[in-house]
């Protein structure tokens, strides 16, 4: 586990009012640029947050992101200069329980037009006992319409994995764009029809590609794939939690090792965004073979596509081939 996750709320929360009060005067950011150009000025906390603002604001919005391609999401530690500039942005658009630091400044900012993309799903437990995993303890979330109680106890953030879920935090941006920007709402709504439309292709096929498979369990470094498992009527069967980075215990490696032989699970999936040193050497052990399998937490030059449809898209031709699809 990664200990810049340990450090006190309390010492973060310092650093937030500290990074405001320096900076209270400054009129852009690393965050935030301004509306000079008449645009919304949107931040968006990281990839998954930055595509639905981009597609849905299309030419009304400014779009910048707090984690920059290529950084790990879970450990984002922010600059002065990016918590400072969060108070100038019109519309903020983050995943409370992915990246605490931002939870943080983003509750400090007092920007208006917020949105936590959490509360427009609802959210689930795929198995946070596992090692690794760290989230806030709390209540399970409702969607809009049901409110939102209490907090993320041990719940799976990794709602834009499942198309069908992203689809639904999409439907909740677009009315929270309209009601930001009323002179633009026709396009927002256009906008996000449009995005929902793309959306129900791809789930359609993931249903269609997956639904005969010779095996329906799949190993991976990082256990981000809980609702698209569960959508489509998969296993995942993660290493070591959420934390791409852990390592297993030798419990832990004994369990795969035992899966992946009655299940005959073929590939051990790995990420762009950490070591594969993990993935290969417990492939290695089991003979089995090695796959990307991109959770989307960020798109880098590794990525295997340009965009989160496209990455997608990818994703499900790697599951298809290690599942054995028919």
């Amino acid at each position: 586990m990664n200990v810049r996750r340990l450090i006190p709320t309390a010492a973060v929360a310092g650093a937030v009012a500290l990074g405001l009060t320096a900076l209270s005067a400054c009129s852009s950011s690393d965050a935030a640029e301004g509306g000079s150009d008449g645009k919304l000025d949107v931040v968006a906390s990281f990839y998954p947050m930055q595509f639905l603002a981009e597609e849905i604001g299309g030419s009304h919005v400014s779009v910048t992101t707090l984690t920059k391609p290529g950084t790990e999401p879970h450990d984002l530690e922010l600059s002065p200069r990016q918590i400072g500039g969060l108070g100038d942005a019109d519309y903020i658009l983050f995943l409370k329980g992915v990246q605490p630091a931002v939870d943080d400044a983003v509750a400090q900012a007092g920007v208006k037009n917020t949105v936590d993309a959490a509360k427009l799903t609802r959210l689930e437990n795929h198995g946070s006992e596992v090692e690794g995993h760290d989230h806030a303890e709390g209540e399970e979330h409702e969607d809009e319409e049901h409110g939102h109680e209490g907090e993320e106890a041990g719940l799976d953030p990794h709602i834009w994995l499942d198309p069908v879920k992203y689809a639904e935090v999409a439907e909740g941006v677009g009315r929270s764009l309209e009601k930001a920007d009323p002179d633009h709402a026709a396009d927002y709504r256009k906008n996000t029809e449009s995005l929902v439309a793309e959306l129900n292709t791809l789930d359609k096929a993931y249903e269609t590609g997956l639904k005969n498979t010779a095996t329906k369990t799949f190993i991976t470094t990082h256990s981000a794939f809980g609702y698209l498992a569960e959508r489509y009527g998969l296993t995942q069967e993660g290493i070591a939690g959420i934390d791409p980075e852990a390592e297993p215990s030798p419990a832990r490696i004994d369990e795969i090792h035992s899966v992946a032989e009655k299940n005959d699970a073929t590939t051990v999936f790995f990420e762009t965004l950490a070591s594969d040193k993990t993935a290969k050497t417990l492939a290695k052990d089991l003979g089995l073979k090695t796959g990307v399998l991109d959770p989307l937490e960020g798109i880098t030059d590794k990525s295997a596509g340009a965009d989160y449809i496209e990455v997608m898209q990818s994703n499900l031709s790697a599951l298809q081939k290690a599942l054995g699809a028919k």
